[in-house]
């Protein structure tokens, strides 16, 4: 992409230098005083894609300075346009026909990319074989199995079964229950019961001397005390009923004893058993499937062809001011993939240098913030704050 923005600016250069030396050439020979004849002024306009060629008041021509010659000032050439300067003497350009717009100041550069054909990757399908059928012979197949042969027979026979006896215990009367009745005495029982002797009084005790008395001696100072006499008692002891006389019947239980004796639990008889049938196991191969000829399809073949199909034609872009390249240098260069780094876009090494990883992270960023795509251009060094 650099080489041919390179090439598109030193060709319109060249144009514009052509253009330039041929006014110069045409204003030496009316200065050196030659009749020179003016061709009637055409009116061509250069086609546009997106603005319409400036008007040729805006266009400067440079004169140079008069040289020594005393002659009469011829009149003046006549003004052309830029489209027409840079397409005279059959200069034409071949991709586009506009200029980029009049800049302002000088040392600004313009780009126009053309897009590339929109190629849409695809596929066919190509019959190589048709369908076809063959015969396959497919063999028998045998199998192992099991069967049970008869080798006897089920029978009969008599088989006599003994009587069976058991021992059982028995318990047999002797006496029967009977009843006796008992006179029962009456029962006391001895009790003690307290009796008053003396009630409870008060009476006066003397006691010995108490601790605040003044005088020497200690019998001179006494205490009576009113006192309670409790109440006496006597405990005496007494015969009484606790329970008169009376009968009670008392039962007798019956007397048994035991007595063991053998009884016929089943009686002898004969019983008819079953002899079950006797059978052998063999084994013998058999046929599971019988051999038949069956009719195989062979499935088509089909080949898939790789088609490349032209979605959308490519087109040139506008016009869109980019980085001049002689301010393309290492140290912007490198700015450039800074910014591109930090805003998660991975530029490769930082070395100044254009390589395709730069161009990958630049196309990334300009298109996920609507930005026009192809070469560093003004509109996305301002999107990245970047100083131009």
């Amino acid at each position: 992409m650099n080489k041919v923005n390179t090439l598109r600016v030193l060709c319109l250069s060249l144009l514009f230098l052509f253009a330039c030396s041929t006014i110069f050439a045409q204003g030496q020979k009316s200065r050196s005083g030659k009749k020179t004849t003016t061709a009637p002024a055409v009116d061509v306009a250069a086609p546009t894609l997106n603005e319409t060629a400036p008007a040729p008041a805006s266009t400067t021509v440079v004169q140079p300075a008069p040289a020594p010659v005393a002659a009469p000032a011829p009149a003046a050439a006549p003004v052309m346009t830029e489209y027409q300067e840079l397409t005279a003497g059959g200069n034409t350009q071949s991709a586009f026909d506009d200029l980029p717009p009049r800049p302002n100041a000088p040392g600004k550069c313009y780009a126009k990319c053309k897009v590339p054909d929109c190629i849409v990757e695809s596929a066919t399908t190509v019959l190589v074989k048709e369908e076809g059928v063959k015969k396959v012979i497919v063999p028998a197949e045998y199998g192992t199995v099991t069967e049970q042969v008869l080798v006897k027979e089920a029978s009969t026979k008599l088989v006599p079964i003994p009587a069976e006896y058991e021992t059982v215990t028995e318990q047999i009367l002797v006496k029967e229950a009977s009843t006796r009745i008992r006179e029962m005495p009456p029962r006391y029982e001895t009790r003690s019961e307290k009796v008053l002797v003396s009630e409870g009084h008060g009476k006066w005790v003397r006691k010995k001397r108490y601790a605040g008395c003044t005088s020497v001696n200690p019998e001179d100072c006494y205490i009576m005390c009113w006192e309670e006499v409790p109440a006496k008692y006597e405990t005496i002891f007494k015969q009484v009923l606790a329970e008169p006389a009376k009968t009670e019947v008392i039962e007798i239980p019956a007397e048994y004893r035991t007595e063991t004796r053998r009884v016929l639990k089943s009686p002898a008889r004969v019983d008819e058993v079953t002899i079950p049938a006797e059978y052998a196991t063999i084994t013998k191969t058999v046929v599971k499937s019988p051999a038949r000829v069956d009719e195989q399809i062979i499935p088509a073949e089909y080949k898939s062809i790789p088609l490349q199909i032209i979605a959308d034609t490519g087109k040139y872009t506008d016009w869109v001011e980019v980085l001049c390249e002689e301010k393309r240098t290492t140290y912007t260069i490198s700015q450039l993939q800074q910014y591109l780094k930090d805003r998660g876009f991975d530029p490769g090494p930082i070395d100044g240098v254009i390589g395709s990883k730069t161009l990958s992270a630049l196309e990334g960023y300009q298109k996920q913030n609507n930005l026009p795509i192809g070469d560093i251009n003004i509109e996305t060094l301002k999107a990245l704050g970047l100083p131009y």
